[in-house]
């Protein structure tokens, strides 16, 4: 074998050997590259424990009474004898209309009166008969009746203690179907109007506490209770109605406030788990959690949420008592992918 033989042979055989370092060198690498991309996550074991079962409602306060003060039949308004503002007791005057009718009914009333006081007498001595009597009487009541109408709609009372929050016409004004010469409303109670899911309708019951609060005061709690249940569920949006009471001694709480208020139905034991466990899954608003599993994988559960406890949720279904689930590392997790547990 001569010399350019032996030299081409050499470098065959060196170029495979080369191949043969690379190709092993490569394996060793990529076995290095899918350690190193296993997930590093962090664990925590979760705990049930009894939960108070506290539900926050939105409502906006109401007056516990609000009447319309107008007459039945359009006419002249002769006076409005108070303002918004003003403060009216039950049965003071409000309104003065126009009081030529009552006059006219007046008249017309005293004129039946006398008539009826003498056919009485005769009556009573035997000048006439019972039917006479009775037409009389008849007669006698129906103006009676129709004069008391004309005065109820002449002058216009308040029919509870209470504030005029509106008015509508001025003096002068002709009144007619629409809205009310004036609105007159009980501030004190208060009440709030409230829809509770039909799973508390058995937790709710009359005169149980409910705490308030009302953004123009902040964080200050006024106490609050519950007057009224309906009986029936609506069967659209699955809740109930229900009144809260607010006694408003002070009349602080107007209506038309915004206000937050907080029901408890009880306790309850739940999982609680901390909130950087809990995972938004984009576009659809559900939460998930990473539960660790015995082999070093991971389940992607699905969770329903209750109250927040601080730093960390109520979990009402999802997560099983004494499990781990991953608070950090979350971002390259897939359900199923085998993790690499962080040392404590």
């Amino acid at each position: 074998m001569n010399y350019s033989k032996r030299f081409l042979i050499a470098q065959l055989f060196g170029l495979a050997l080369l191949a043969s370092c690379s190709g092993e060198k490569k394996e060793t690498n990529d076995t290095a590259v899918q350690v190193e991309q296993k997930p590093l996550v962090r664990v925590e074991a979760v705990k049930a424990r009894d939960v108070e079962q506290t539900r926050e409602f939105t409502a906006t306060v109401e007056a516990n009474i609000s009447n319309n003060i107008a007459p039945q039949n359009p006419v002249r308004i002769k006076n409005i004898l108070v303002e918004v503002g003003d403060r009216v007791r039950k049965g003071q005057k409000l309104v003065q209309m126009d009081d030529n009718n009552l006059i006219k009914a007046k008249t017309e009333l005293d004129n039946y009166q006398t008539e009826f006081t003498r056919y009485d007498e005769l009556y009573k001595i035997g000048g006439i008969s019972k039917s006479e009597w009775d037409a009389k009487k008849t007669a006698f009541d129906v103006a009676k009746t129709a004069f008391d109408n004309l005065s109820e709609n002449t002058f216009l009372l308040s029919p509870i203690d209470g504030i005029i929050t509106a008015r509508n016409y001025d003096k002068g004004d002709m009144f007619s179907s629409g809205n009310p010469i004036l609105t007159v409303e009980q501030i004190s109670p208060v009440k709030l109007k409230l829809n509770v899911s039909e799973a508390y309708f058995a937790n709710v019951s009359k005169g149980m506490p409910v705490d308030i609060k009302l953004d123009v005061y902040g964080d200050e709690t006024f106490n609050g209770k519950v007057s009224l249940i309906y009986p029936t569920i609506d069967p659209e949006t699955r809740t109930f109605p229900v009144e809260i009471t607010i006694a408003n001694s002070n009349q602080r709480v107007r209506p038309g406030m915004f206000a937050r208020a907080t029901m408890s139905f009880g306790v309850k034991n739940h999982v609680v788990v901390p909130d950087m466990a809990i995972i938004k899954q984009a576009g659809a608003g559900e939460r998930y959690v990473y539960v660790l599993n015995s082999d070093n994988t991971v389940s992607m559960n699905k969770i329903e949420l209750g109250r927040r406890i601080g730093d960390a949720f109520e979990v009402i279904s999802g997560v099983n008592n004494g499990a781990n689930v991953v608070v950090a590392g979350q971002s390259r997790l897939t359900n199923g992918a085998s993790v690499e547990v962080e040392k404590k």
